[in-house]
């Protein structure tokens, strides 16, 4: 019987999304795995003073780990610290909190999406070095959507089908796509900007602006009601 058989996981590319108290010396680890998607392990003894774990489950750092069991609820058995990044400091933090809670309130358990992960990591590492941060936010909240089944149709007009023109201004409507702006919008984006996005070209501020308004609009359609803490510390962080 082969280790996948008997629910043993070993050597997983991951990332840490969420730690919380269990029981009197555990954690409840939320972990983003390459392979396997978002899984819930158990990590026994980690919060002991003398836990080889306690001071390796950190978010924004690429681990592997290696865990056993069937379930929801699995046991981490391993953890390996595959080479470190800067820490994520100011800004870049609430940021990485960000992508974190966007994986835990609209990702289900249990499902590999590899394109994402990828994303994900690339985006942490630019948070980390301060390279290009923002166009990898973005690409990070395009592939989430994509691949939750919510892709976004960028350079083709909804209704006629035909492709996005540069010079002229679009509305994006939810569960549709670009339609041309009549005037009455409360908010547009350039044909130019669609289009750019739809080749992930970040380059232009212009590009960047725009793609952080449509973002907004939509990951906060999908999410339901349900509120997110990190913008809400960014936010008054920016008040002050």
């Amino acid at each position: 019987m082969n280790s996948a058989a008997r629910g043993r996981v070993d050597g997983e590319a991951a990332f840490v999304l969420h730690t919380y108290p269990f029981r009197e010396t555990s954690l409840i680890v939320e972990a983003f795995s390459r392979d396997h998607g978002r899984v819930a392990l158990v990590a026994r003894g980690a919060r002991r003073p003398r836990s080889v774990m306690r001071g390796l489950l950190m978010a924004f750092q690429p681990l592997e780990l290696g865990w056993f069991g069937h379930g929801e609820m699995r046991t981490l058995a391993k953890v390996e610290w595959v080479g470190g990044q800067p820490l994520l400091q100011a800004q870049a933090l609430i940021l990485g909190y960000y992508m974190n809670e966007l994986l835990l309130k609209l990702m289900p358990r249990d499902d590999a999406h590899p394109a994402l992960f990828q994303a994900y990591a690339e985006a942490v590492r630019a948070l980390a070095t301060g390279e290009a941060s923002q166009a990898s936010l973005r690409r990070f909240e395009m592939t989430l959507l994509k691949e939750l089944g919510y892709g976004l149709t960028l350079d083709r007009e909804a209704e006629s089908g035909r492709p996005v023109d540069p010079q002229k201004r679009y509305a994006y409507v939810l569960e549709r796509g670009a339609v041309l702006q009549d005037g009455g919008e409360a908010e547009s984006f350039s044909g130019r900007a669609l289009l750019a996005m739809a080749k992930d070209d970040f380059s232009e501020s212009e590009t960047l602006a725009q793609a952080k308004q449509l973002m907004r609009t939509l990951i906060h359609h999908y999410l339901g009601g349900q509120r997110l803490s990190s913008r809400r510390v960014f936010m008054e962080l920016q008040e002050l």
